[in-house]
């Protein structure tokens, strides 16, 4: 009986991405090319690797899963959400503490927003996984920023039409009130959006597979607290039929130890690190 194999890519949209010339179309509303809000070093040629796993395995990946980040423009890890106590603007790439928001260093730019900020925040603090980080305005809800990488996108359309499959797309992050690393579930669910609590049937399908590879960006943050919801919900065994491929995703620029500890303790836990390379030879290998 053939082996069921996952493939799951993770935010492999163009605002990661750190495109070359020729992937940056011109932008009509401006005359100028379009540019990746939050690109990854190295993320082409991962999505570049990706597109070739997908191409290659044909036949052999019997369900492909996508994520997209989906942000709306006004969201809590965006400068707009913000301003400084003296109303200057927040740049990106600030943190932001709960104890600054109350010594009025950081304020939401909505006044009435400031009990349910520092509600979040709280709980957030609490988790200890994440501070809150103001990324740049990225991956906005039908923008060119949110699409997928060309190449992978292309990719998986002959795919499905070779195999008559359909691409699975789980969109994150259109609730503005909580940030959304991971794909199963949001780093403080909101009780009343089912979107952000943790999604047990995906995580369920993942686990119908002898064997998930996980692929995408960033390795440091989306991959990462991906990977970690999803085998926090699955047994030893179900743990070891998660793969890394970790040629397939890159860190955040100064996150990169964070990636590096990410991938040992996943090792630990079970999960299988592997390169492009070794997932292309399993790929081929008779059933």
């Amino acid at each position: 009986m053939p082996r069921k194999r996952h493939l799951l890519v993770i935010d492999p949209q163009n605002d990661f991405c750190d495109l070359p010339p020729a992937y940056l179309p011109i932008d009509p509303a401006h005359g100028q090319p379009h540019a990746p809000a939050l690109p990854v070093a190295g993320a082409h040629a991962d999505m570049r690797r990706v597109a070739q796993l997908i191409d290659a395995g044909g036949a052999a990946w019997s369900a492909i899963s996508v994520t997209l980040d989906s942000h709306h423009r006004l969201d809590i890890a965006h400068p707009t959400f913000w301003r400084r106590g003296d109303g200057a603007a927040v740049a990106p790439f600030t943190q932001i503490e709960a104890a600054q928001v109350r010594a009025g260093q950081f304020l939401p730019r909505d006044p009435q927003a400031l009990a349910r900020t520092l509600n979040y925040l709280d709980a957030l603090e609490t988790s200890d996984r994440y501070r809150l980080m103001v990324w740049p305005v990225h991956c906005e809800i039908g923008s060119w920023g949110g699409d997928v990488h060309a190449d992978v996108r292309a990719a998986y359309n002959r795919w499905e039409d070779a195999t008559l499959g359909v691409v699975a797309k789980l969109r994150k992050g259109s609730n503005p009130w909580t940030e959304h690393y991971s794909a199963v579930q949001a780093e403080v669910p909101d009780a009343a959006d089912p979107d952000t609590q943790l999604n047990l049937p995906f995580i369920h399908t993942l686990a119908q597979a002898d064997a998930v590879y996980i692929t995408g960006e960033a390795g440091s943050h989306c991959v990462r607290a991906t990977t970690e919801h999803i085998a926090q919900n699955l047994d030893a065994a179900g743990r070891a039929r998660l793969v890394l491929v970790t040629d397939c995703m890159s860190p955040v620029a100064g996150f990169e130890q964070q990636h590096r500890d990410f991938l040992t303790a996943m090792q630990t836990q079970g999960l299988r690190l592997a390169s492009a390379q070794q997932v292309l030879q399993e790929l081929l290998a008779a059933d």
